[in-house]
């Protein structure tokens, strides 16, 4: 596909202005923050005990630990099961920086991999043939909410006897084989930044199956401290905190959890409004030759946190060329996705095998407005600006 010169020139005062992410917040979350603000308790309290309790429900898992962010929750999950210098993490190419941060941060290395073209998760077979001695675990990455092959990667890592962790942050109120995500035994962890689904601002959650583990990792998120100000406050007696390891500041407060309760309450309207959406897209670019819609396996449930399209056979410059002309017509888009080993940070970053489908999704991909507030006239002015500069492209 040629590059995109001149898509955005002639261009008058575009008519819409359509973000592409936008939080669903209303009287609820406001109700639940206010009473939070109004108890005098806003650090780490009894919300975010209630939070975690109505989490863990929800995605199916026995325990779940809130923390400040979902970085700290991939950092928190590998730090806690001992990974660290002298181990490697296989982890998928394409995927948000903050993926392999939370490798490095602990020490150990990231090994990147190439992933599955259709569904841009971590490849099995790639996988399978990035383990060395030295790896500890696989970082599963569920890809825009659309999850991954769990079934068989954790027979990979069974075969090898290596721990899963699973990046859910996109993933909540997503199924895989009619089991939500986060319900697998693994650590799974959640993000509840704005991007997202489930929306506090910033945020993130670790559920598990192992309430051992789970009361560990509450230790670590509040420097190590063995027993919480919640618990001492609540005690019938003063209790003398100890500090048994080396912890962190990773807390969630009062006021976070108190927006993330009201959230959780209606996940499955926020879901179901994009799971229509997207399907007014599908509809839409059924027959749009140049562009390649989500492809989703028919065993697995996606929550679609963002919707993402393949410009077919483009490049780079024709991608960004499309980037920019539709945010001269009023769209917000961004890149699709990430190929984490072209970025500086990660330049000399160990790789295995040929990351061929990692860098043509870098190249091709293109995220579209998605949020469960969006209105139909608006995703129809996005799909059809987006049309007439293909059709344009072609001419």
């Amino acid at each position: 596909m040629a590059a995109g010169v001149g898509l955005v020139t002639g261009r008058r005062a575009p008519e819409r202005r359509v973000p592409l992410a936008r939080p669903s917040f209303g009287e609820e979350e406001e109700r639940l923050l206010c009473e939070a603000l109004r108890s005098g308790w806003v650090t780490q309290g009894p919300r975010v005990a209630e939070f975690e309790e109505r989490f863990a429900a929800a995605v199916g898992a026995r325990k779940a630990v809130a923390v400040s962010s979902g970085t700290a929750a991939l950092f928190l999950a590998l730090h806690a099961l001992g990974i660290g210098a002298g181990d490697e993490v296989i982890v998928p190419a394409l995927t948000f920086i903050a993926t392999t941060n939370s490798v490095v941060h602990t020490g150990a290395a990231p090994v990147l991999v190439d992933v599955d073209p259709r569904t841009y998760n971590l490849d099995p077979e790639q996988a399978a043939a990035a383990v060395t001695p030295r790896t500890r675990a696989l970082l599963v990455v569920h890809q825009l909410g659309l999850p991954a092959d769990l079934d068989a990667l954790q027979k990979l890592a069974d075969r090898h006897g290596l721990v899963v962790v699973e990046d859910s942050a996109c993933a909540v109120g997503s199924r895989y084989k009619a089991r939500p995500i986060g319900s697998s035994g693994n650590l799974n962890c959640f993000s509840f930044h704005p991007r997202k689904v489930l929306v506090t601002g910033e945020g993130g959650m670790i559920t598990t199956d192992d309430a051992e583990l789970a009361a560990r990792l509450r230790r670590l998120r509040h420097q190590g401290m063995s027993v919480s100000d919640l618990e001492r406050h609540r005690a019938d007696r003063v209790i003398i905190e100890e500090y048994p390891e080396v912890g962190y500041n990773f807390r969630l407060s009062d006021l976070h959890a108190a927006v993330g309760l009201g959230q959780l309450a209606k996940l499955g309207n926020l879901v179901s409004k994009r799971r229509t959406l997207a399907a007014r897209y599908n509809a839409a670019f059924a027959d749009l030759e140049s562009l390649v819609p989500p492809w989703v396996p028919a065993d697995v449930e996606p929550n679609y946190q963002s919707y993402v399209v393949r410009l077919r056979g483009a490049d780079r410059v024709f991608r960004n060329g499309v980037l920019d002309a539709m945010r001269a017509r009023g769209v917000a888009t961004r890149r699709g996705l990430m190929a984490v080993h072209t970025e500086p940070a990660y330049r000399g970053a160990r790789t295995a095998g040929s990351l061929r489908h990692t860098e043509e999704a870098d190249e091709q991909t293109i995220a579209l407005p998605m949020y469960a507030d969006l209105l139909n006239e608006d995703q129809d002015y996005v799909i059809r600006q987006l049309g007439e500069l293909l059709t344009e492209a072609r001419s």
